[in-house]
């Protein structure tokens, strides 16, 4: 890690010119906050667009689970928002398309759809138990805010599943108007994001994206169409990342920040993390509110 912390450092010194310490206006009330927000300490460089979260297997999963990597202990989740829990079927022009959702399908305030990584499908991100009780703590934080939390089936996360997923994201927004729609993608589900975000409708419906543990490059990101509104995106990765390597997201946020060092891109990376960890560990209030008023 000696070379990464390097490399916050040459960063700070890059954002020194780009403003103070991070400080995001509070929109998402707490939920848990004493048991899901980043551990201490936390080292912050370029002006907050870069986090340093430590992390530790015996503190992060075998204190906090009672069985480890299957089932959190009880008082991680709250199980409300299950009341509202729909399986449903999204007749998209290409196939029907497998999704769930909790929250307000009516007049929601904020809308987050989540997409699974390889061999995942839509029961993934409805899970409450696993990952540290994340998902719960997400679906109650949305939930609570009068916004709609979504999961889908990404299938094998190829382009004619992305079509399907692009056209729910369409479909959402068209019916929820002003909500924010965020898209949060779990590993190789970030294929699919990027994919379905190639769509100029798409990207113009998205107001944010989170890549956990996923790849990036500068030229899907360039093939995205805002018409001069850049879309905010959080990166969270692992530090020891041996399916997508953390050096290469690190060069797409470094890529951008030098190319407009004003676009509202953030890297959280976890350090001793490995591929999984960005799910379990990504402070989803933290998240939440960096997207709606990204600096």
């Amino acid at each position: 890690m000696a070379g990464y912390r390097v490399v916050l450092t040459l960063l700070a010194a890059i954002g020194t010119a780009n403003g103070g310490a991070f400080a995001a206006s509070p929109t998402i009330a707490p939920f848990k906050d004493e048991l899901f927000a980043y551990p201490e300490p936390v080292a912050s460089r370029d002006g907050g667009r870069v986090l340093d979260v430590p992390y530790s297997e015996a503190r992060d999963i075998d204190r906090r689970d009672e069985i480890p990597e299957r089932r959190v202990a009880r008082r991680y989740v709250d199980l409300a928002p299950d009341q509202t829990r729909r399986d449903l079927v999204f007749p998209a022009p290409d196939g029907p398309l497998r999704w769930a959702s909790v929250g307000d399908d009516a007049r929601a305030s904020l809308i987050v759809v989540f997409v699974h990584g390889r061999n995942g499908d839509r029961r993934l991100g409805m899970n409450d138990w696993t990952f540290g009780g994340n998902f719960n703590r997400l679906k109650n934080l949305v939930t609570q805010a009068g916004g709609l939390y979504a999961t889908v089936d990404g299938g094998a996360l190829g382009a004619a599943d992305a079509t399907k997923v692009a056209a729910l994201l369409r479909d959402l927004k068209a019916r929820h108007g002003e909500a924010p729609l965020m898209l949060a993608c779990g590993s190789m589900g970030g294929e699919l994001c990027w994919t379905a975000l190639a769509g100029s409708d798409v990207s113009r419906a998205v107001d944010g994206l989170v890549l956990l543990g996923g790849s990036s490059d500068m030229a899907r990101l360039d093939r995205i169409e805002r018409e001069g509104r850049p879309l905010p995106i959080l990166l969270a990765h692992g530090s020891r990342d041996k399916v997508y390597a953390m050096d290469a997201q690190l060069a797409f946020f470094e890529g951008v920040r030098r190319r407009d060092p004003r676009y509202p891109i953030r890297f959280v990376v976890f350090d001793d993390g490995n591929h999984g960890t960005p799910v379990r560990m990504i402070d989803w209030r933290d998240t939440l509110n960096w997207l709606l008023n990204p600096h």
